[in-house]
């Protein structure tokens, strides 16, 4: 699984519960938030002044370390 800068919060965390702590280690705190669960990445990360590209690869690098098979 690889994610986009268009695949929306709550895409990500039904897909992996624990990529919360990376959306919270990069500065996003608003993953419990309702209204989040329907933005995408890249919409949260204008909101909170991020770059989304940094914050996409931690993802992406994350879901490949915990998700070897593609699972």
């Amino acid at each position: 699984m690889q994610f986009t800068k268009e695949s929306t919060m709550g895409e990500m965390l039904e897909y992996d519960q624990d990529i919360a702590l990376v959306l919270m280690q990069s500065g996003m705190f608003c993953v419990g938030c309702p209204s989040s669960i329907g933005e995408s990445l890249e919409q949260a990360c204008v909101v909170h002044g991020l770059d989304a590209d940094e914050v996409l690869q931690s993802i992406n690098d994350f879901v490949r370390e915990n998700h070897p098979e593609g699972e």
